[in-house]
């Protein structure tokens, strides 16, 4: 009675309106890719890098926390010295950084 009937109306069909609406989703794409995809594949290669470079001495701290030499460099492990005379078989992808020389000595 006193609400009028609300019709639609006919949309302008022109070719920009097509463009436009993909715009956002392509501005976010690109967002995406330069926020997280690209610095995440950096931090990959450079693990890949550090671990492919590990050699006999190098100070490493592995995932779990564990701070010790490096007395034996396999293929796919590493012999981590953590105390003296006591070494422990770790992957060398659980070796998360290599420290400076001399810090394990700085530590204790």
């Amino acid at each position: 009675m006193f609400i009028s009937n609300a019709y639609a109306e006919a949309a302008a069909a022109s070719p920009e309106s097509g463009f436009m609406n993909f715009v956002p989703l392509v501005v976010l794409v690109v967002v995406f890719y330069f926020l997280i995809l690209r610095p995440q594949s950096n931090r990959a290669k450079e693990q890949k890098a550090m671990i492919a470079a590990l050699q006999r001495g190098d100070e490493v701290v592995t995932v779990g926390g564990t701070v010790g030499t490096v007395s034996k460099v396999y293929e796919q492990y590493a012999g981590v010295e953590i105390a003296e005379n006591l070494i422990v078989m770790v992957q060398k992808s659980a070796i998360q950084s290599v420290l400076p020389k001399g810090t394990i000595k700085a530590i204790k």
